[in-house]
């Protein structure tokens, strides 16, 4: 059986413990407990970058270690498979919630498609590195390219813009497109490599003891990403309706 690494699995948690404080605000807010922007404020929409690319670095740093372990491509899918059903139930439940901007193309299913990429390109050492600028680059530079030409349009629609070359953002709750997320990820597995060959303490070393419970999330995060937030949103309702307040 492959090694855990403890160290990762307590980053991916405390990247758990930061996103569940994130989640439980947005949740305040959306029953009216109190009243921030989410989707401007500098405050908020920093915190969500912060958060995302703290998940997306493990992803990386965990194909790494599994590229080094030599991870088979069979045990490698039933994991994806995992992760590519929680993002169906994803998209089923925002839709549930959030008719309008319900997420079709958000965390999970972004980690479904940067996952394969990621094991594919996992023996490019080095050029990681470039690959993952170059991918951070190109949302930027794609506007610049696209804007008032007839592609704008189809990289818009939604058949499309998860590749992330969009001149407008979408209206989603959760918006994860390849591009450039995807260069976080490269850049965890060029870290991870980097750390196995030159410094594999870092990654391989036993973890404080304050920090066991952050592993042990970390190592059942799919399952905890699925279950919070029905528990979080659904203690809410109910004190909403225990204090007499409408819930919708």
């Amino acid at each position: 059986m492959p090694q855990r690494f403890d160290r990762i699995d307590a980053l991916r948690g405390a990247a758990m413990v930061w996103m569940t404080v994130f989640h439980f605000c947005f949740d305040l807010n959306h029953f009216r407990f109190i009243g921030q922007d989410f989707y401007r404020d500098p405050l908020w929409t920093w915190q969500r970058t912060a958060i995302v690319s703290l998940f997306l670095a493990c992803a990386g740093l965990s194909q790494a270690v599994a590229h080094a372990q030599g991870l088979s491509w069979p045990r490698f899918w039933r994991r994806w498979a995992q992760v590519a059903g929680a993002a169906v139930l994803v998209s089923a439940g925002s839709y549930l919630v959030f008719p309008g901007s319900f997420i079709y193309f958000g965390v999970l299913h972004g980690v479904s498609a940067m996952l394969i990429v990621a094991r594919l390109s996992a023996g490019c050492g080095r050029w990681l590195w470039l690959m993952g600028a170059v991918a951070m680059a190109l949302p930027w530079l794609a506007p610049l390219w696209l804007q008032g030409n007839d592609w704008a349009e189809a990289f818009n629609a939604r058949s499309m813009n998860w590749l992330g070359l969009v001149t407008r953002k979408p209206i989603t709750e959760d918006y994860i497109p390849v591009l450039p997320w995807l260069g976080v990820v490269w850049w965890g597995v060029a870290a991870g490599q980097w750390m196995l060959r030159h410094q594999p303490h870092w990654l391989s070393g036993p973890v404080a003891r304050q920090a066991h419970v952050l592993a042990g999330l970390g190592r059942w995060s799919l399952s905890y990403y699925l279950l919070h937030q029905p528990v979080l949103m659904g203690s809410l309702a109910l004190v909403s309706v225990l204090l007499g307040r409408s819930v919708l």
